[in-house]
């Protein structure tokens, strides 16, 4: 008997762990929008083209007005898979540091791809 509850409990353990897995196209999905606290997407934009973050100005002595500059995250989609983890591994400016894993960047690049081929049989 007790071996037939163990069974039925592993049993029902099992289906309720398969029943909850997402695909990887759901899960590269969620990494881009939230990976870890914020989303590639609060910077690269929706479609990881890259977008204005923020605007700030700053006084010129030599011409005695202040000059606006922008701060811009860079178009993701594209790029090549070494230059996609080089930036991930080493962030420079104001990109955060995520700390993922290679299946992490690997299902992150796998969306960003998938992107790339929309954008390009948009055109």
């Amino acid at each position: 008997m007790r071996l037939v509850l163990v069974f039925l409990l592993c049993f029902f353990v099992a289906a309720a762990v398969e029943s909850s897995f997402i695909t990887p196209a759901e899960y590269s999905k969620m990494l881009y929008f939230n990976p870890h606290g914020i989303g590639c997407n609060k910077c690269h934009g929706a479609e990881g083209k890259g977008s204005v973050i923020g605007v700030y100005y700053e006084f010129d002595k030599a011409s005695g007005q202040n000059k606006k500059h922008e701060v811009v995250a860079p178009n993701i989609v594209g790029i090549s898979l070494e230059n996609f983890k080089q930036a991930l591994a080493n962030p420079k400016n104001f990109m955060p540091s995520y700390s993922l894993t290679n299946n992490e960047i690997a299902a992150l690049y796998m969306y960003v791809n998938k992107l790339f081929k929309k954008v390009e049989n948009d055109k």
